[in-house]
């Protein structure tokens, strides 16, 4: 008898551990195989009793549903064999005690069809329950601001169930699968990381053969103790998982910072000689953990996702007596507030609490303590380009376009990136390279009710003026309405922030970290500029620019050229097209 892989959740899965040997005799339930995959680790268990005589997989197949996993010699055939052996020798036996044997074999064979038909109805209206993980959050935390749904909630897919909110933005997670919500991961409040598992929803299956491990688990756990004690087991690593919810990330930075992080590449290095699964090494690369630091404590000394929980966590502990996260630090030279309730001295005082974005985006500010950064100021004469954009403003508004100065401004400075790529990189965690960027995502500041959010406008260099001017209308729209996705938010390589019409002549931006530049716009205004060829002054449009940069990356002089290369491409858009 063959025993086959049942519906994994996924399209294949790992070997990671075989519990069984030939010459065991297993009985219906018995776990034989550990799977792993990058969503979870699943014990398979054997649909029926017997003896094992053949194991078809090995530590670290692949395999995938419908394949052969063991072959079992059956109960039922060692009593076929058994009973043809004393039928040879026995053949002088009375026929009726014959018939009466054969009788009885047949009406326990009509029981046990009975018996797996009625236990085969429930399999068949089983549904699978999935664990869910979070998308790409475009960040490295966030904090849960609002849980949309309740245990027991019949959901849609795509239907919003999580609100999720960042340094950056409000964003709202969808359901990834329509079904019933059986278990809710996260809370409000907890910090959030990409890839963590957040949600368990029960779909229909498709499949009438499709029985999650789940179910499986409760269904053995009144028939054997050896299941109840996986699913204790198993009930012991949710814990974890639920009281590391906001460890594992925040642990990571104490263990990674700056000078000591690991890249994706120096981990993966760090696997080749590790024994741990799929899932174990996608979650040691989402933390940036040294796997090869970390002792396992299961079979074979594999490291399990609770291993890699109790090493964070003991490192978290070992440097929590210094100040670890860029917050920390910066407080740490200030003193406390003094004591302001006293009236005669203070004044009345109101205290008005921050908005989650406003309070999720100040240890990403606080980032710029630590950049020596330097701002380069000049002016950009574009009255002609103000001309160009009147005359083209009313057809474009005829499309349900709205044509501003600011898509001329990403237009000429993305061209400009091109020509000057090191203001477009980041500097490497050792302070030794320079990472190019070869596409130019443009970030656009947009003020909200909230607080200020950058989304990025993907491969500005490869599009025109119309282009940009349609997707910084539509960003700006779902940066207010809170409909922003992680794709509308992540991979920026240069920011851009208009003041418009807001007033000033000049301001200082904070450049975002990891970028090294970002260049601010303030309100363009008449001016008088002297014309050489005439010997007289004349009224212009100037817009001011205001360039700040990381002074590791970018030197002075580097940083005047660009600007002026800028406010030279702002005066007469058509050197773009040379």
């Amino acid at each position: 008898m063959e025993i086959k892989a049942p519906d994994l959740g996924v399209d294949s899965a790992e070997v990671s551990e075989i519990m069984v040997a030939v010459g065991d005799v297993i009985a219906k339930d018995d776990n034989i195989i550990l799977l792993e995959s990058d969503k979870a680790s699943v014990e398979v268990p054997s649909s029926a009793a017997g003896k094992v005589t053949k194991i078809s997989v090995a530590v670290g197949d692949q395999v995938s549903e419908g394949m052969v996993l063991i072959e079992l010699e059956s109960e039922t055939e060692n009593q076929d064999d058994s009973q043809s052996t004393e039928a040879a020798v026995a053949d002088t036996q009375d026929k009726s005690r014959d018939t009466e044997q054969e009788e009885t074999q047949k009406e326990e064979q009509s029981d046990k069809v009975t018996a797996e038909s009625n236990t085969a109805q429930p399999a068949q209206q089983a549904a699978t329950a999935t664990t869910h993980a979070l998308p790409d959050l475009g960040v490295d935390e966030a904090q849960v601001s609002e849980i949309m749904v309740s245990v027991g909630d019949m959901v849609t897919a795509d239907q919003s169930i999580l609100l999720i909110e960042s340094d950056k933005a409000s964003v709202e997670v969808p359901a990834p699968q329509a079904g019933k919500v059986e278990k809710i991961l996260v809370q409000t409040g907890d910090m959030v990381a990409n890839g963590q598992d957040f949600i368990v929803i029960i779909g229909q299956s498709s499949d009438n053969t499709n029985i999650t491990s789940e179910a499986k688990a409760e269904d053995a756990q009144s028939q054997d103790p050896k299941p109840a004690a996986t699913d204790e087991k198993a009930d012991a690593s949710q814990k974890a998982d639920k009281q590391v919810t906001t460890a594992p990330k925040q642990a990571a930075n104490a263990t990674t910072s700056a000078s000591n992080k690991l890249t994706e590449a120096q981990v993966n290095e760090k696997m080749v000689d590790v024994y741990a699964g799929p899932a174990v090494r996608k979650l040691a690369r989402q933390l940036g953990v040294d796997i090869s630091e970390v002792a396992g404590s299961a079979l074979n000394a594999r490291i399990l996702k609770e291993d890699l929980f109790a090493h964070v966590k003991q490192s978290l502990t070992t440097q929590q007596a210094s100040p670890a996260t860029a917050t920390g630090a910066s407080r740490a030279s200030l003193p406390s507030l003094p004591d302001m309730s006293n009236v005669e001295i203070w004044g009345e005082t109101e205290t008005q609490d921050l908005t989650r974005l406003q309070k999720v985006s100040i240890p990403q500010l606080n980032y710029n303590t630590y950049l020596p950064q330097v701002t380069q100021f000049d002016l950009s004469d574009i009255t002609e380009t103000e001309q160009l954009r009147s005359e083209l403003k009313g057809g474009m508004k005829a499309e349900g376009i709205g044509l501003t100065i600011l898509a001329f401004i990403v237009k000429a400075t993305a061209y400009a990136l091109t020509q000057h790529p090191r203001f477009n990189s980041h500097l490497s965690d050792d302070n030794t390279q320079v990472i190019l960027r070869k596409s130019v995502n443009m970030g656009i500041a947009v003020a909200t009710d909230d607080g200020l959010i950058v989304p990025v406008i993907k491969n500005a260099h490869e599009k025109g003026i119309k282009q940009i001017a349609i997707e910084i209308g539509e960003l700006a729209i779902k940066a207010r309405d809170k409909k922003l996705s992680t794709k509308d938010l992540q991979g920026a390589s240069f920011t851009i922030s208009s003041q418009g019409i807001l007033g000033g002549t000049a301001f200082t931006p904070l450049v975002n970290w990891p970028q090294v530049g970002i260049l601010g716009a303030s309100e363009a205004t008449m001016q008088p500029k002297w014309n050489a060829a005439k010997q007289a002054f004349e009224p212009r449009l100037m817009l001011p620019l205001s360039l700040s940069y990381d002074h590791r990356v970018i030197n002075g002089a580097d940083a005047a050229v660009f600007t002026r290369y800028v406010a030279t491409l702002l005066a007469d858009p058509r050197r773009i097209l040379l």
